[in-house]
């Protein structure tokens, strides 16, 4: 069965034409021309940054029968554009399981809950049969991978593929969402993982 089409969003203002790739020309001021931040400064900033947690995964024989299914961790999930509904993850170039991504027609993101820390640990190891018990699965829609018990799948058709740096920015048109909203997300701040707890409204 194929994922179904997303229904149109409406009407929304489109952004004016992008400025001409490639990096944007220096400005005057106080950064240092040339001069990249330390990988110590570099991880330590960016790890003060609190994010969702997801299990991007893909099956290139989706659709047809299925094959050997890939997944990843990701911290990196946002969405993109309304319309048309785009979201977007980066992987390392290095990674394993990029071919796997790259091959794939479309991927399904599963937004972990606040319960399964030990999911995205396995999706994150090397070496390891991600998809083996412990890890419960099954496949819904176009034979994609989804993992139980998670708070949302996104279901993807791939859109785009651009390399940035060390990493390929990885962009899918949703075709399919679904959210179980008595649960509550999984969250990673300073390479630990947590919950998250809502304020309550003065």
């Amino acid at each position: 069965m194929r994922a179904p089409r997303a229904e149109n969003a409406g009407e929304h203002t489109r952004p004016a034409a992008p400025p001409a790739p490639g990096p944007a020309a220096p400005a005057d001021g106080p950064l240092p021309r040339g001069n990249n931040v330390s990988a110590d400064a570099f991880r330590r900033a960016l790890g003060a940054h609190a994010a969702g947690v997801v299990v991007v995964t893909a099956d290139p024989a989706a659709g047809r029968g299925g094959g050997a299914p890939v997944g990843i961790t990701a911290t990196s999930f946002t969405s993109v554009s309304l319309d048309p509904p785009l979201v977007s993850f980066y992987i390392n170039a290095a990674s394993g399981s990029w071919p796997g991504i790259r091959d794939a027609r479309s991927f399904a993101v599963n937004v972990l809950a606040d319960d399964q820390s030990g999911a995205a640990a396995r999706f994150a190891a090397r070496n390891t049969d991600r998809f083996a018990p412990p890890t419960r699965w099954h496949r819904g829609a176009d034979g994609l991978p989804l993992l139980d018990g998670a708070v949302a799948h996104v279901l993807c058709c791939r859109h785009d593929i651009l390399a940035v740096g060390d990493h390929w920015l990885v962009v899918g048109r949703v075709a399919h969402a679904e959210v179980a909203t008595a649960t509550r997300p999984l969250v990673y701040h300073r390479s630990r993982y947590g919950g998250f707890t809502p304020h309550e409204p003065p």
